[in-house]
């Protein structure tokens, strides 16, 4: 009997066995933030400009002196009796217990006006990268204290807007608001000289003066405000007198950080190879 056995269809060639799946690739660990170069921001035109306008707020102790040596009133002038918006006030007469009379007020009041522009001036154009390094080009530019920065230069700009209120309505005409601008120059200026002395700890040695100026003045503010039978005029100036001195010093330190910049960046240009 003839015929073809019947063949089997071909069976399929095996495919290859599936490998266990691809594990996702991790993502990349973040890395952390980095502030700006710090020689470079130092190095700007714009922070020895803020440097010199902090430096500035020295003329005040000028004022003070020209200022007292012009005094008119029956009695000679007393740093620890009469305040210093005694000074600047516009008319001779009696107030608020004391008599005062100051003929050189304009004066006073224009040191106080520009006190308080150059404070401004100074938060505009230091930038925050300046605070976060405490003003040292060396400084690796990794963030210290991100947000502190920004809140330092709100403080130093509304005490500065306080001293300009000062400055433009003296004590003896609208009362309220020489007094709203005087706690405006006094608790943001102590509470900025306190957080930049803090976060500049282990940065400067000058961080140690900025946090004494800082206590001394808010500490002081606060004696003025809630203790009486004290010596008005001692306390007021234990008051201002060491934010004042307190942002010259900032200003000295950014301006020798913005030299050693410069000096920096003439040594990175003379060693670069030429292309």
């Amino acid at each position: 009997m003839s015929g073809s056995l019947p063949t089997n269809p071909a069976s399929p060639e095996p495919g290859p066995e599936p490998g266990p799946e691809a594990a996702p690739e991790a993502a990349p660990e973040a890395a952390p933030e980095l502030a700006p170069d710090p020689v470079g921001a130092l190095a700007r035109a714009r922070s020895l400009v803020g440097a010199w306008a902090k430096i500035s707020v020295l003329q005040f102790f000028l004022a003070e002196a020209v200022v007292i040596s012009g005094w008119a009133g029956a009695h000679p002038y007393s740093r620890r009796f009469n305040v210093i918006s005694d000074l600047g006030a516009a008319h001779c007469g009696i107030y608020s217990g004391r008599e005062v009379c100051s003929p050189l007020h304009w004066l006073m009041n224009l040191s106080f006006v520009v006190q308080g522009l150059a404070m401004i001036v100074g938060a505009v154009l230091l930038s925050t990268v300046l605070f976060r390094v405490a003003a040292r080009p060396d400084v690796p530019p990794q963030v210290r204290h991100p947000a502190w920065g920004l809140m330092i230069r709100a403080l130093v700009g509304v005490a500065g807007v306080g001293m300009v209120l000062v400055g433009c309505v003296p004590e003896d005409t609208v009362t309220v608001l020489h007094e709203t601008g005087a706690l405006l120059f006094f608790v943001p200026g102590g509470l900025a000289l306190l957080a930049l002395g803090w976060s500049w700890r282990g940065l400067r040695a000058v961080s140690w003066i900025l946090l004494l100026a800082g206590a001394v003045s808010l500490v002081s503010t606060v004696l003025f405000r809630f203790v009486h039978g004290l010596e008005p005029g001692t306390l007021e100036r234990l008051m201002a007198y060491p934010i004042t001195i307190g942002l010259a010093v900032v200003g000295l330190t950014v301006a020798r950080g913005a030299h050693q910049a410069r000096t920096l960046l003439k040594v990175r240009a003379r060693s670069a190879p030429e292309r």
